[in-house]
């Protein structure tokens, strides 16, 4: 039978459901404890989910002997602090997604993991899913051309504004951080590569946050991604990848289902260009299944890490990458942290 970790959740909030809804289910992890500010929350947590340990404090959580690694599922600008003193005690991180508040405190977190000996991966959990690999393969063997546009969007208007962590700066808070953060993992995912220029627009909140971020990123060869960001307005949210020979529709690429797919559709041949009319180009609609939710496939491919299976699924390069564009976007529509 294989390794199991045993994991201890820090926070109680929306995303810390769902982490324990689905990894309840994993197949190499099993909830052992949880930790939030007050006992009365942890306790109701815990007795939710049925989880063994319940603490009225971060700092007892990340204590307990029976823990081997952490959920940190907290504000933004608790990323850093938490996932620190979680690897000073000797456990394992996987950290919610953005790592940090920007590139230096990433870069901080990953020297305490290499000092402790430990495994920090940032949570992307999307990365995970089957359909994610499948559509990796299909652009890289050549199924649509060449790469040459990636557009994205993730959006959605938040209605609850006050008490919400994303209209709080000092938290950390902006559509970039919360959900922008995809967008810019998936297009340097696809590229294979770090952008050489970046152009940025935003529209600000009141609370001092991004509202609305529309961005550009320039990879190397030309590869361009578009990509806007909102809190505040809605779209498909689906993700576009256009090639010379055709383009790869995948409707629900952030948070897939089960039974996932993608559309790949071949290109038509402009009409100044044809001999005759050509009819509309087929799609072929492609499915990828995961047999487990999203959460417990990223749990387990952690475990996998930590048991020395397999490779992190975010690298630290990957992460630093990563944090690197969403701090040049933040200089250039005037967003800075404390």
């Amino acid at each position: 039978m294989a390794a199991k970790l045993k994991w201890g959740i820090l926070g109680t909030g929306n995303i810390a459901r769902q982490f324990c809804q689905s990894v309840r289910h994993c197949r190499r992890g099993i909830l052992a404890a949880v930790g939030s500010r007050t006992a009365a929350h942890a306790r109701q947590f815990a007795r939710i989910f049925g989880i063994a340990a319940d603490y009225g404090s971060y700092r007892q959580l990340i204590a307990d002997p029976s823990v081997d690694a952490v959920y940190v599922a907290l504000p933004n600008s608790l990323h850093c602090h938490w996932t620190i003193a979680a690897l000073r005690a000797g456990k394992h991180v996987l950290c919610e997604k953005p790592l940090a508040l920007d590139a230096r405190q990433a870069t901080g977190m990953f020297a305490a993991a290499k000092r402790a000996r430990r495994l920090l991966c940032e949570a992307f959990m999307y990365r995970s899913h089957p359909i994610t690999r499948a559509v990796l393969k299909a652009v890289r063997s050549g199924a649509i051309g060449e790469l040459r546009l990636i557009r994205t969007s993730f959006c959605f208007r938040t209605r609850r504004v006050r008490g919400n962590v994303r209209f709080v700066r000092d938290l950390g808070g902006g559509a970039l951080m919360d959900i922008g953060c995809y967008c810019v993992n998936f297009a340097r995912l696809l590229a294979g590569n770090e952008p050489t220029a970046i152009h940025a627009t935003a529209k600000m909140h009141p609370g001092g946050v991004d509202e609305l971020v529309a961005a550009d990123l320039v990879f190397p060869g030309g590869l361009i991604s578009q990509f806007v960001c909102s809190l505040g307005a809605q779209a498909n949210n689906t993700a576009y990848l256009c090639g010379t020979e055709g383009y790869i529709e995948i409707p629900v690429p952030w948070k897939p289902r089960r039974r996932a797919k993608f559309i790949l559709t071949q290109g038509i041949v402009p009409k100044m260009d044809q001999a005759k009319p050509t009819a509309a180009p087929p799609r072929d609609v492609r499915y990828a299944t995961a047999d487990r939710e999203l959460f417990a496939l990223e749990a387990d491919d952690f475990a996998a890490a930590v048991f020395g299976n397999r490779p992190a699924p975010i690298s630290p390069a990957d992460s630093l990458g990563n944090m690197r564009v969403l701090d040049e976007i933040r200089r250039q529509i005037g967003l800075e942290f404390d």
